[in-house]
């Protein structure tokens, strides 16, 4: 049976342009972009693991390039029913995420919602649970990106002791993953930008949690070039 807390429904905000990504975002929108050595695109990959997670519908908001996602979501064998949006104008990502939100087949349930340039995979159920202990509005995934340098150690004297080439930062980022309870769609902005609002009210009223994604979970958000190469090297070394 399955758990009423346990989320069965997703937004995927698809709209950006992934100007970063150019040129492989001149003809397609950012999650288009295939990941090096698969062969299927970032939203791909996306439904995949939302099915994988227990989701049946996925609304899919798209924006830049719009008639080709969804003329690649007709052609493909998807494993969930999906729903695609498009903003007649834009209304910000506060703004987007509940025009999205006013499509799920359910709204008196729980749903996720990820970005569609997020490369992950994590217990979404585990998630949900975490989300439904703490009786929070709004759980945000936190992820520890690893800093693009190497960076140096030193002893208290000045002395360097040691080299470590991109190591994991010890802060916490936003992953763009979330889970949301019914109530928070009515929270969003009709036009604006809800981490500058809905978020940071939620989190003065400590409604809003903040996931830690588990040790050696992958994740990683493709916004340049370079992203997609370190994805297709992470993803030979740790043959997926």
């Amino acid at each position: 049976m399955t758990d009423p807390h346990t989320p069965t429904q997703a937004v995927v905000l698809a709209g950006g342009q992934g100007s970063r990504l150019r040129p492989y975002t001149d003809d397609r929108p950012k999650p288009m972009v295939e990941i090096p050595g698969t062969g299927v695109p970032i939203i791909g990959h996306q439904l995949s693991w939302l099915a994988s997670e227990g989701v049946t519908d996925a609304v899919i908001s798209c924006g830049h390039l719009a008639e080709v996602l969804q003329e690649w979501l007709d052609s493909a064998q998807l494993p969930l029913r999906v729903t695609t949006v498009v903003e007649k104008e834009p209304l910000g990502r506060g703004g987007g995420l509940k025009y999205a939100a006013a499509h799920l087949p359910h709204p008196d349930r729980g749903w996720y919602a990820t970005n569609g340039d997020i490369w992950t995979r994590f217990s979404l159920r585990d998630m949900a649970a975490f989300h439904t202990e703490r009786d929070a509005t709004a759980t945000l995934a936190l992820a520890r990106p690893r800093i693009p340098w190497g960076v140096v150690e030193t002893d208290d004297f000045g002395h360097i002791t040691d080299f470590i080439e991109s190591p994991q930062t010890s802060y916490q980022i936003n992953a763009g993953v979330y889970v949301f309870s019914p109530d928070f769609a009515a929270l969003l902005p009709d036009l604006g930008d809800h981490e500058r609002t809905t978020f940071p009210r939620l989190a003065r009223e400590r409604r809003l949690a903040g996931y830690p994604l588990p040790q050696g979970a992958y994740w990683r958000a493709i916004d340049t070039a370079k992203d997609l190469t370190e994805a297709a090297k992470e993803l030979a070394a740790q043959g997926r």
